[in-house]
């Protein structure tokens, strides 16, 4: 049986290729009171996730080697139960529609805004968003 990785803590897992980025998430995440698991690539995320899961992905989709679509392609195969928010720099017309099929809860735009983020947060997470605090449609 896969285990939660919080200890009565909420866990946010970050799969980024970018140093930078995975640094600036994690800590504006520790920051709200969030654990942080940060990864570099889907295939190693993807064996820790079969013994313990986080309680929601922050997903990259365009690293080398296993491409977040991959990552969340994997995650759907499997019947993970991970909400995932996918981050990307590269905007493009038909991503968001892509990862959304996938099972995505959000799609957020490189730089991430922290109001954004902390509502898509609460949002794949089971929390109710106000009309204030919701993100901009797809």
């Amino acid at each position: 049986m896969v285990e939660p990785m919080n200890n009565g803590r909420t866990t946010i897992a970050i799969l980024d290729d970018e140093v930078q980025m995975r640094k600036a998430l994690g800590r504006l995440l520790r920051t709200h009171g969030f654990l942080v698991e940060t990864h570099t690539m889907g295939s190693e995320m993807l064996q820790i996730f079969s013994e313990q899961l986080p309680d929601c992905l922050l997903l990259d989709l365009h690293m080398p080697g296993m491409t977040g679509f991959e990552v969340m392609e994997a995650l759907r195969a499997r019947h993970c139960p991970v909400p995932v928010i996918v981050i990307t720099g590269h905007d493009e017309p038909k991503n968001a529609e892509r990862v959304l099929l996938l099972g995505a809860v959000a799609y957020l735009t490189k730089p991430i805004d922290e109001t954004i983020l902390l509502s898509a947060l609460q949002k794949a997470m089971g929390g109710s968003c106000s009309k204030e605090e919701t993100f901009p449609e797809f």
